[in-house]
């Protein structure tokens, strides 16, 4: 028996592992079958180039548990290992030292690094006291026995083992029994292996699907089997709209599926949904630094052995290939949405409320995909009728340019609230869009930063002649005086200094007063509070334009009527039904106006 020292720089490995890696301890089954794997497919490798010249038999793994013996173990009949290669792959382990290795990888993704590192085997150490490694080469050398108990010193010997490959039996500490339950390993190996090329078996049944379908080629594929297998990694989800396939292999190999799914409540609720796999191994569904946010929206599968799982977040993001497999995937899905577009238009408006939240938030936030995306991106108006911004620019062209020459697009985010504000631009024949959507403050300032000769305004935040203002003039049916004095009454009225009151000689049939709010502060406090920073804004409190129509027929009687108290109630009133439009009238404010209303019928 050969007995000897693990060559480490630190006497340290084994606490570093059980206390630095022990929130991810679970990891140590995938990093075991991960190898066996390897030393499965390695023998493969091995058998078509003809070294090795005897049968292959059934390339399987097993995992098996023993409870009376507080063991799991991992068996494999791929290449085996010599005593010389334990020594040169499991006993030399090259580290810098404990402290260092600690301070320098503390905040690194440890399930990812710890196979990257030479530590895939010792991560059995998280979970066992002691570890055996019982081998047999297809070489010509005699089968050994490898054992360590959780310390830097081993102890190697022959062994009576006659058949090809690798059993690591780990020796289960009380504190770890969990993986001695037949539930949890089940567990593992679906969450893991499922995927592996190499059949796993467990409790006498085969686990995982070897060929998963993205190791396919497109063709060979029917629409049903894509379903199927979206059903597969997500039961009870409604059906996908679409999907793409990813395939190539230079210059970085990526292969995958992604899954467009419905998105209509909100950019948050399903992220998380894309699974990153490494050879089929299960890594992680946190894939924020590897494809751009909004693509975190899809669902699916990304497998590709290119993307450094052990370095640090910032390297990750500065990565060669990771940024060219981001590229590639922006560019994949940008392609896929413009070809369903080209394929059938129709059909395309038809899935735009699923996709709709997708595609704005891929333009607000991704350049490289804005630069493709107004070919696919649409807008609809209030009659559902669909369009791309350059189109729907063409369209109100002719009607909607201002004194400027700039083309005004109205739209409004509340169609039942903003009801008379629409019909008074419905009878300038002008059109509006319906713009509702979590994301469309940001889409909306985005289109007026890429389009320089377009303003964009929500159908009530002004008198509609001045939201498309085409320098018509109008005499005011009052004199000066009597404007001032109308304006002066209604400041009293309203009392209030974040309120602003002004005149403006409108058409008649425009409202008598109109209640606004600035266009830039309304989209600003809008685009906090969906981040969060609402509150910051209500402190502030609100600032509103009360706007007087002096061409209203109620501006001359109300200029002409010499009764104070009538004259003071009359702009309460016409104060409160223009806030009440704009839902602004609530609490005793609104007890107060009904009040009155019905005083008023009854006189």
């Amino acid at each position: 028996m050969q007995k000897g020292t693990i060559s480490v720089h630190t006497e340290n490995i084994f606490p570093i592992i059980k206390k630095f890696l022990y929130s991810d301890h679970e990891i140590f089954l995938r990093e075991l079958v991960s190898n066996a794997v390897d030393a499965t497919q390695k023998l493969k490798t091995l058998s078509g180039t003809g070294e090795f010249k005897g049968e292959l038999g059934e390339l399987k793994i097993k995992v098996v548990i023993d409870k009376d013996a507080k063991t799991l173990t991992v068996k494999d009949n791929g290449i085996g290992m010599t005593a010389e290669e334990i020594e040169k792959y499991i006993n030399q382990i090259a580290f810098s030292g404990a402290e260092e290795f600690v301070e320098k990888y503390k905040d690194k993704d440890a399930a990812a690094m710890i196979g990257h590192f030479g530590l895939g085997f010792y991560s059995s150490f998280m979970v066992a006291d002691k570890v055996e490694i019982i081998t047999n080469s297809f070489k010509d050398a005699p089968a050994a026995h490898w054992v360590c108990e959780g310390s830097t010193e081993f102890s190697i010997e022959e062994h009576d083992r006659t058949e090809r490959g690798t059993d690591i039996i780990l020796h289960i500490t009380d504190e770890n029994a969990e993986f001695l339950e037949n539930h949890r390993v089940q567990g593992l190996l679906q969450k893991y292996c499922r995927f592996l090329p190499v059949e796993i078996e467990f409790e006498d049944k085969v686990i995982n699907n070897t060929q998963p379908l993205w190791t396919k080629k497109p063709a060979d594929i029917t629409e049903e089997e894509y379903k199927e297998f979206y059903n597969s990694l997500y039961p009870f989800s409604e059906p996908p709209l679409f999907w793409i396939h990813l395939n190539v292999d230079y210059p970085f190999n990526l292969t995958g599926i992604l899954y467009f799914p419905k998105v209509k409540d909100g950019p948050d609720f399903q992220r998380n949904k894309i699974q990153l796999y490494n050879k089929q191994v299960f890594v992680t569904e946190e894939v924020k630094d590897i494809v751009p946010e909004f693509l975190m929206l899809l669902h699916g599968v990304i497998d590709s052995p290119d993307i450094p799982l052990n370095v640090s977040r910032s390297a990750l993001q500065a990565d060669s290939n990771v940024k060219k497999i981001t590229g590639y995937i922006t560019r994949k899905v940008a392609d896929k949405l413009q070809e369903l577009y080209n394929t059938d238009r129709k059909a395309y408006e038809e899935k735009w409320d699923n996709i709709g939240l997708f595609v704005k938030f891929g333009t607000v936030s991704d350049e490289k995909f804005a630069e493709k995306s107004g070919g696919f991106s649409l807008i609809h108006n209030i009659d559902k009728q669909y369009f791309t911004v350059e189109e729907y620019i063409e369209k109100v062209k002719p009607l909607q340019t201002n004194k400027e020459n700039k083309v005004v697009l109205l739209y409004t985010n509340n169609a039942d609230r903003q009801y008379s504000f629409i019909e008074a631009a419905k009878n300038r024949s002008y059109d509006v869009l319906l713009m509702d959507g979590p994301l469309d403050n940001h889409f909306i300032s985005y289109l007026e930063n890429k389009n320089q000769d377009v303003r964009i305004f929500r159908v009530d935040g002004d008198a509609i002649d001045k939201l498309i203002d085409k320098d018509e003039k109008r005499e005011s049916a009052l004199t000066e005086n009597q404007q001032n004095s109308l304006k002066e009454l209604f400041i009293t009225g309203v009392n209030n200094n974040n309120w602003t009151v002004t005149t403006e000689p409108l058409s008649t049939d425009d409202r008598f007063i109109t209640i606004t709010q600035p266009e830039f502060e309304r989209r600003m406090k809008e685009m906090a509070t969906m981040n969060g920073m609402g509150a910051m804004y209500a402190a502030m409190g609100d600032r509103y334009t009360v706007l007087i129509n002096t061409n209203h027929p109620l501006a001359a009687r109300l200029a002409n009527e010499e009764d104070a108290d009538k004259k003071t109630g009359m702009v309460k009133q016409a104060v409160d039904l223009a806030k009440l439009q704009q839902s602004l009238l609530t609490g005793e404010e609104l007890a107060s106006f009904i009040k009155r209303s019905e005083e008023l019928l009854g006189k």
